[in-house]
């Protein structure tokens, strides 16, 4: 038997089912890649907002991920919610530990809703001690802003100078997500050691938005499970595809009365 492929989700739980871990894991079961996870908070929260947050102790997110790997191979792993410096910490010293494969980073600090998912003093840590260690990170504007300690693009020419200075400061590559700018296009900026790319997508009107950074940086880890040694200028459009198609399927149907989640599923009702 050949090993499946398989990949490690580090991040937060979604009371909701919209975002975090249960997004990423029904991403990777879409792919189908086989998908094991590592909570870091577990939140109560619907589609119109967090309303407490529990971190998960540091060691026992470490004690999860080593006995994941101490058993399982895992080919590619993405990050998520990570709540406080400890936890930030405790990731970073896993990966130095652990071949996790390729390592995608959501830096996640604001949910859609607004609500503030992680707390101020951990940026300092996620920015220096664990997006070195990362293969790609994944900010939206605001997040990319705060990485740099810069004010939030406003065009896709702030985004571009600002995805290079990312990647610049870090060494790694970075996938800038434009969707809090205006106009009919979403765009999104790739900033590689081989080069800057431009990814346009029309702009899909709806409010069900809950979840799509979840979702864009699993499908981008399930993506690197897939096709290994594969370049992120290679697995970045399929990935892309996968969301554009859970927005646009979401868009059709009505879950909660916020920012209700993609559609993770629309595979299985497209062959049913």
């Amino acid at each position: 038997m050949s090993p499946a492929p398989t990949a490690l989700t580090v991040a937060g739980s979604d009371s909701g089912g919209g975002a975090g871990i249960q997004a990423d894991l029904k991403t990777f079961a879409a792919h189908g890649v086989f998908g094991t996870s590592a909570i870091t908070a577990l939140t109560a929260q619907n589609t119109r907002g967090v309303r407490a947050v529990h971190p998960v102790p540091a060691r026992f997110v470490a004690e999860q991920i080593d006995t994941v790997l101490d058993d399982i191979t895992v080919h590619a792993t993405k990050i998520g919610m990570l709540a406080g410096a400890e936890v930030v910490s405790a990731v970073a010293e896993a990966l130095r530990r652990h071949d996790l494969g390729p390592v995608v980073l959501d830096p996640v600090m604001i949910a859609t809703s607004g609500d503030r998912l992680l707390d101020p003093a951990a940026v300092e840590a996620l920015r220096e001690d664990l997006l070195p260690l990362a293969d790609l990170v994944t900010p939206n504007v605001p997040e990319a802003a705060a990485l740099l300690g810069a004010d939030p693009a406003r065009t896709v020419e702030d985004c571009r100078r600002q995805a290079e200075d990312l990647l610049q400061r870090s060494g790694t590559a970075v996938l800038l997500k434009g969707g809090h700018l205006s106009g009919d296009e979403s765009v999104d900026v790739l900033a590689t050691g081989s080069g800057t790319a431009l990814l346009r997508r029309p702009r899909v009107a709806t409010t069900s938005t809950h979840g799509t950074g979840c979702t864009l940086s699993s499908a981008l880890a399930a993506q690197a499970a897939l096709n290994p040694g594969a370049d992120w200028g290679t697995l970045v459009d399929p990935a892309r595809d996968y969301l554009q198609a859970a927005l646009e399927s979401g868009a059709r149907r009505r879950i909660g009365t916020g920012h209700g989640p993609l559609d993770h599923a629309f595979t299985l009702r497209e062959h049913s």
